[in-house]
């Protein structure tokens, strides 16, 4: 029987854990005087989006942290958000920047990326943080990762050696995670859902992360019995949000992370945590 592993209660504790490292309130107040700060760039009025951005800021504010949210318009100068990076850059008090994404396609992603400072990147995707990761150098790591490493851990089945495939078209994406899965013992690589190769790859598989963005995707044809899924897809089906997993597939694996309630809980958890490291980094450098 296929056993489900909820990823709501382990952020739950992440974020608990979070609050503790911050510093006690002074008397009269219930946040701390010089709270980690998080500056968030939302462009246009996407609603996934815009759901996205309530979500990760709610998370920050519970734990205690300062947000700030500047939602552009998607017909704002992309100069204009530059400057606001640039700004958020230079003070102490916003120790991590994000930027929601997809932005419309009138924005240069890479450029937005780039524009933070690598020590204020809390979504891990800067390019000096990318490669800091695979040099065995790691600054700040994307939420994201953190979160699946954290789900497969959460099964207690041996790790070493086993094979980890990631099905997804991003590289961007799937790096990181195969460094950390490298750390932990696991022989991961990735595939791109469109390979003629797929299906022979996914059989043999130990483990599969889907990451396509298509409802139904992974199949019982692509899945080894008593395998490990961890689902990222955020699809939405007959009104309802669902994973790139089908039923079929789901009953044949041993563990398999739920959408919703799985990668997406803990990738909140993890983000709030990089605000906290990136304020424990700034902080040791100016001593």
């Amino acid at each position: 029987m296929t056993e489900i592993i909820r990823g709501r209660l382990l952020a739950k504790n992440i974020l608990e854990k979070t609050k503790a490292r911050l510093p006690a309130p002074p008397p009269g107040r219930t946040t701390p005087a010089n709270p980690p700060g998080l500056g968030v760039i939302l462009i246009g009025a996407d609603p996934a989006s815009t759901l996205y951005v309530k979500l990760k800021t709610q998370a920050a504010k519970e734990v205690g942290l300062y947000v700030e949210i500047v939602n552009f318009d998607k017909s704002v100068d992309q100069k204009l958000v530059l400057t606001k990076i640039a700004e958020w850059n230079l003070r102490t008090d916003i120790n991590g920047i994000l930027v929601q994404f997809p932005v419309p396609k009138e924005f240069d992603g890479d450029l937005l990326v780039k524009a933070i400072h690598p020590n204020k990147d809390v979504d891990g995707f800067h390019p000096e943080n990318r490669a800091a990761l695979l040099n065995g150098k790691a600054n700040l790591v994307p939420p994201v990762a953190l979160a699946i490493m954290r789900l497969i851990q959460a099964t207690h089945l041996p790790l070493t050696n086993k094979h980890a495939l990631i099905i997804s078209k991003s590289t961007v994406f799937a790096e990181p995670l195969i460094e950390l899965m490298k750390e932990a013992g696991l022989v991961g690589s990735r595939i791109s859902p469109r390979s003629a190769t797929l299906k022979p790859q996914a059989q043999s598989a130990d483990l599969i992360v889907v990451a396509v963005g298509k409802a139904g995707f992974l199949t019982k044809e692509l899945v080894k019995p008593g395998a490990i899924i961890i689902d990222v897809g955020t699809n939405r089906e007959n009104g309802k949000v669902v994973g790139d997993t089908a039923p079929d597939a789901a009953a044949l694996a041993a563990f398999i992370s739920p959408v919703p309630g799985g990668v997406g809980p803990l990738t909140v958890a993890y983000l709030v945590l990089n605000v906290i490291r990136a304020q424990e980094k700034q902080t040791n450098q100016l001593k």
